[in-house]
């Protein structure tokens, strides 16, 4: 199939569809009949969607791409690139190479890599690229990763695992047990090839849950990119027994916002009605659910238990959105009436009994503009809506 793709004018076709509607362009008639249609297809999407995700292999002539779904699934290079800050040493094993992307990364900085992938054709795409990529420390094996450790029989630096999170019997599946490999199962066997695992798992993985599952977990990576949570990296060492540190980063355009908590350590939150300026915590620190640490390690009041909205006089450089609090009204419907009713807003809910949608559609409420309204529940137990600009120098 690769040297199919590879013929120049084969090439030239991906390159000239490459933003053009795939569900139109399927009904062509297929100028390659040597190459299978959908093959040629995917090879557009995939590369496509790599443009942004992937510049370094977009811009590379002569990459071969996998499935669409691969690419969507793979790490993007600024996540991979994060990654490869983790590790350390000269030797490292991906047990779930995929189409490479962390292995790239890691390749720059260990000085051997070695890439496996139960899927041999995905084995041989990342093999060829690669090549292209110019990361010649990188060896790719085929076939199970637990067969393959042993037939090496190799102690490496780093081990790096992205269980597959797709279950023939459960479908899409969210506990590491239910994952492959079963890294809760096999963390024992795999200490003897490596004495630091890195493991990746999905976003929506309870963290207290996979703390059931693991051991020696030295610190856990939450890390989002534009305020969404990308992934949950968990840095296991086998003599490793105290207390978990937690390391929130949300990268933008702008700015990187990096906060480290230790699991154990909770200062306790101060609490208090609203001032001047209201904070929100980037995704991040939301996904961490070290609340009341927020509150005492910038020293700020917390509005209510389970608001996770945060106040103050003075205003403060702060890990996710600032405003300024231009007015506090009450949640009822005199005051509804007179402040929003009719409005062009954006809106947010915090503690509160109603969703953005049904605030929207009772009070007729545009969606947009420069004022920012937070539903939410204060130390009081009242419902309350903040009015707010946001803090420009925070966009």
């Amino acid at each position: 199939m690769i040297s199919a793709i590879l013929k120049p004018e084969i090439q030239d076709f991906i390159e000239a569809n490459i933003r053009k509607d795939i569900s139109k362009l399927a009904f062509q008639k297929n100028p390659f009949p040597e190459i299978d249609f959908a093959v040629l297809l995917n090879q557009i999407a995939a590369k496509s969607k790599a443009e942004q995700k992937l510049p370094t292999w977009y811009a590379t002539k002569n990459i071969v791409y996998p499935t669409k779904l691969s690419i969507e699934q793979t790490s993007s290079e600024e996540t991979a690139s994060y990654k490869a800050e983790i590790v350390s040493g000269k030797s490292l094993i991906d047990l779930t190479g995929g189409f490479g992307v962390d292995c790239y990364y890691f390749s720059k900085k260990m000085e051997s890599v070695v890439h496996c992938e139960m899927n041999a054709e995905l084995s041989e795409i990342a093999s060829h690229n690669f090549k292209l990529l110019d990361a010649e420390n990188i060896e790719c094996f085929a076939g199970d990763s637990s067969e393959i450790l042993q037939k090496l029989n190799r102690k490496f630096d780093w081990m790096y695992i992205d269980p597959s999170r797709r279950s023939d019997a459960k479908g899409k599946v969210f506990l590491l047990k239910d994952c492959l490999p079963n890294v809760p199962e096999l963390q024992e066997f795999y200490f003897e090839y490596s004495n630091n695992l890195l493991i990746k798992t999905a976003p929506i993985l309870d963290i207290a849950a996979g703390l059931t599952e693991l051991t020696n977990v030295k610190a856990i990576h939450i890390v989002a990119v534009e305020n969404e949570v990308k992934e949950l990296l968990w840095e296991i060492s086998k003599e490793y027994t105290g207390n978990t540190k937690i390391i929130t980063l949300n990268t933008t355009k702008d700015k990187t916002e990096k906060l480290d908590f230790v699991l154990g350590e909770n200062d306790g939150a101060f609490y208090g009605l609203p001032k001047k300026y209201l904070y929100e915590p980037n995704s991040s620190i939301m996904k961490s659910g070290f609340f009341e640490t927020v509150s005492a390690v910038f020293q700020l009041d917390k509005l209510h238990l389970h608001s996770h909205l945060y106040t103050s006089d003075d205003l403060l450089d702060f890990p996710g959105r600032v405003f300024q609090i231009e007015e506090v009204i009450k949640y009822g419907k005199a005051e509804m009436k007179q402040s929003l009713q009719n409005k062009k807003a954006n809106i947010t809910v915090r503690n509160f009994p109603e969703t953005v949608e049904n605030i929207r559609k009772k009070w007729k409420i545009s969606d947009g503009g420069n004022l920012y309204c937070f539903f939410t529940t204060n130390m009081n137990n009242d419902k309350i809506v903040l009015l707010c600009n946001k803090i420009k120098t925070q966009e």
